[in-house]
């Protein structure tokens, strides 16, 4: 699976699959030897099915059916990924919140951590977790803060992290820098959901033209269509 796509490497999938919350389930090993399972399934099955019609439409649909079961995974996992990072970004200001509740009754920024991930469920409690036992083995904070943002490609959350960053560096209160950060992802996602509702009628607009136009028009023409055509006859 390597030799058929140079510029994957077995690296590049663990990242992949530790961004999509697989990585606990599914080797970066299985995920190849599943790529190449399905491109093998896809040619055999393709070709059996069409080869009795016609060798040249068993070829192509074994072309097809192998492309897919080859690109079919990463399709999936690149959909978790997606989903993944929109979770976190819903649920950043109330982990913020909590965690500034937890600083501000006296918690270290770790100790917030540990009982966001206790009282929490989700993605970003996990993400949250996994940073947090990075730094229990010895990495520093910025360094599992920053492995962090590598693994959830989220600007709110990228933000957060240099507040917190920044916040180390030059001693500010952990605690005003949380609710100040919980503010503004609130108002980032407020902005993005205007955006999306702004967007919606230029998406409605291809299938209003293609599937509703052409049925009112059949309603409302087709009877004097058929009025006119009943005159000349």
């Amino acid at each position: 699976m390597l030799r058929l796509n140079p510029k994957t490497t077995v690296d590049g999938v663990a990242s992949k699959l530790l961004a999509a919350g697989l990585a606990q389930r599914l080797s970066p090993s299985t995920f190849l030897a599943v790529k190449g399972i399905g491109l093998v399934a896809g040619a055999a099955f393709g070709f059996f099915v069409a080869a009795a019609a016609s060798p040249i439409a068993g070829l192509l649909l074994a072309l097809a059916l192998a492309g897919l079961g080859f690109v079919g995974p990463d399709f999936i996992v690149s959909t978790r990924v997606r989903s993944r990072r929109e979770a976190v970004r819903a649920e950043l200001p109330d982990t913020l919140d909590l965690l500034a509740v937890s600083v501000e009754a006296g918690l270290g920024f770790d100790g917030a951590i540990a009982k966001v991930t206790e009282h929490m469920n989700g993605a970003l409690a996990e993400e949250l977790g996994l940073a947090l036992g990075q730094m229990r083995v010895g990495e520093s904070r910025q360094d599992a803060l920053k492995k962090l943002v590598e693994r959830v490609d989220a600007p709110e959350l990228a933000a957060f992290v240099r507040a917190i960053i920044q916040a180390d560096q030059l001693g500010i209160s952990l605690g005003r820098i949380l609710r100040v950060q919980a503010a503004d992802t609130r108002l980032r996602r407020q902005a993005a959901a205007e955006e999306r509702a702004m967007k919606a009628p230029i998406k409605m607009l291809f299938p209003t033209v293609v599937f509703i136009f052409p049925a009112m028009f059949l309603v409302v023409l087709g009877p004097a269509m058929m009025s006119l055509l009943a005159l000349f006859k």
